[in-house]
């Protein structure tokens, strides 16, 4: 009798569709993993939300099979999630490289887990069996944080291969890309790859991270006065880049930003940033040093209006403003929908007498993490997969990739170009698609798991483009009568007072209230019948849709 083995359902909960929320799923009748759980940060159309989580509901619902999470690396559209994640499910153990765990405790420590957290770090060299379901190795790539690894996963029904995020970087700051463990795994043979499609629209290679420091090096040979550097917190590699060339220069040092100070810290104690302890400085001793000898870093080069470099734009920082001749460094390039907040913030440099320097022709200041064009080609080469699945990037991204998979021989059939939830099965070597799982957006607005629903990101994106009228109005509830006439106030939509719009909005209201307690009604019903008089009547004056917030008093004799 031949003992049946269960197939394996691979799906993601986040990371398809969009660039963020990386998290992916791995099961068989028995068992369930996970690699990478992180958030995506807000879009300008989503006011007042912090993070977007995946729904964690077929997790939940399947609690009893998860065995494991796997990290891939250390960056918030990888890790983000985990302190929602084990909050609202049990994660027996978390494997990840030794920054990622560092970087993952300070998280769960900061965000005050009380869950018992199991983390385990992993190296090139580890391999961790999953209840005789999944066989896990790993194998180093470059990306533009430290410690960044692709996972491959052997099953009895056939093998897949996880890149994580990565960049095929032949002169990297820090260990290479094991290009000989992937080339040997694609030999052995790979039944489905999973590869970032970040960069898919980009032909070429990416630019190497080493060339990023002779575009700083130019600058700072040249910068008469104060240097300031913002970039991503967590780009480590940029970091130590900049902060070489900081000491080169006999410039001291100061990292401003909480998450600037909490990476930076963390990555001095494991080794990954250098920073001689003499050249570091604290905020408040800027004034002891001429402006040519300091360069202060800084988290804002996305535009945020709480980071580092905005308070000081705005001369909010208690110790740093911007002083005529700063020069101001943008290392980094605009993450897509936020381009008019750094244009805002560089406005607002200028006009305050800053240089400001941003990636471009002119100097070499960002250097993608992800792989472009000709580095997807050279991956799908090595991994030589039977089928491919992309992931990391939005649609259009993963379209083109799976096209250029086809290019180099790949039978269309046998690229799956997927939507968060949609489920793809291994069996005997062969994949195919079978099905979908709950994987819709949770919206989190500070630490409340519950999230936000659709209808309250709604009204605020309502509030927020057409305003509010309140239609305060007060009844006897005992004598099913109306006691004194609606009034009305408006916020972010017209002026509240005596205005024809407003006066005839009020006249709407009363009369629908009049008319609907000529029988006996409840709050809600009154409330309806104010809600729809006069959001239909500004609406066919104005076709705009403010709020409508009835305020019932019921006054009884």
């Amino acid at each position: 009798m031949v003992k049946y083995e269960s197939p394996v359902n691979i799906f993601a909960l986040g990371g398809l569709g969009e660039v963020g929320k990386n998290t992916y799923c791995f099961e068989t009748e028995r068992s369930l993993i996970l690699v990478d759980a992180g958030v995506r940060f807000p879009e300008a159309n989503l006011p007042g939300v912090d993070y977007v989580i995946p729904d964690y509901t077929y997790l939940r619902n399947n609690r009893s099979k998860i065995k494991a999470l796997f990290i891939t690396h250390g960056h918030e559209d990888h890790i983000g999630g985990i302190p929602f994640l084990v909050r609202s499910v049990y994660i027996p153990v978390i494997y990840a490289p030794k920054l990622a765990a560092a970087l993952i405790r300070h998280k769960l420590e900061d965000a005050r887990v009380k869950e018992d957290v199991k983390i385990v770090e992993y190296d090139s060299d580890s391999v961790v069996d999953i209840a005789d379901d999944f066989h896990v190795t790993f194998f180093r790539v470059t990306h533009s944080i430290p410690d960044a690894f692709g996972i491959c996963i052997d099953t009895k029904q056939g093998r897949i291969v996880e890149t994580g995020d990565f960049k095929i970087d032949l002169t990297p700051v820090g260990p290479n890309f094991e290009l000989s463990k992937l080339a040997r795994l694609g030999t052995e043979g790979v039944d489905l790859l999973m590869a970032d499609s970040t960069n898919a629209e980009i032909e070429g290679y990416t630019p190497s991270e080493t060339a990023v420091k002779q575009g700083v090096q130019d600058i700072f040979e040249k910068a008469p006065a104060r240097i300031i550097v913002s970039t991503f917190s967590s780009n480590i590699n940029r970091i130590q880049q900049v902060v070489e060339v900081a000491v080169e220069h006999n410039r001291k040092i100061c990292i401003l930003g909480r998450s600037m100070e909490t990476v930076v810290s963390l990555a001095r104690r494991y080794g990954y940033i250098k920073i001689p302890d003499t050249s570091l400085i604290s905020d408040d001793m800027l004034r002891n040093y001429k402006a040519s000898e300091v360069c202060i870093l800084c988290t804002g080069s996305q535009g945020e209006s709480m980071a580092a470099l905005s308070r000081i734009a705005r001369g909010d920082h208690k110790n740093v403003r911007i002083l005529p001749g700063d020069t101001i460094i943008f290392s980094s390039n605009p993450i897509p929908g936020n381009g008019a907040l750094v244009d805002r913030l560089v406005n607002m440099l200028v006009k305050q007498g800053a240089d400001v320097k941003q990636n471009g022709l002119a100097f070499s200041l960002h250097s993608s993490g992800h792989p472009s064009r000709q580095e997807l080609r050279l991956m799908l080469r090595l991994a030589n997969p039977k089928y491919f699945m992309p992931v990391h990037g939005e649609y259009r991204m993963l379209k083109l990739h799976a096209e250029i998979g086809q290019t180099i021989g790949l039978p269309k059939e046998n690229t799956f170009v997927c939507d968060n939830g949609d489920v793809l099965t291994l069996k005997n070597h062969t994949v195919y698609e079978n099905g979908h799982v709950q994987a819709e957006d949770i919206y989190i607005d500070g630490n409340d798991l519950d999230g936000l629903s659709n209808a309250v990101i709604h009204d605020r994106e309502e509030l927020k483009n057409d305003g509010m009228v309140a239609v305060i109005v007060g009844i006897d509830s005992k004598k099913n009568k109306l006691v004194s006439a609606p009034v009305l106030y408006a916020r972010g939509f017209a002026v509240t007072g005596d205005t024809h719009l407003m006066r005839h909005s009020q006249m709407a209201a009363e009369e629908a209230i009049t008319t609907i307690m000529r029988n006996r009604v409840t709050f809600a019903e009154i409330k309806g019948a104010i809600k729809n008089s006069v959001s239909h009547y500004i609406y066919r004056k104005t076709q705009r849709s403010p709020m409508i917030v009835p305020v019932i008093m019921n006054v009884v004799d």
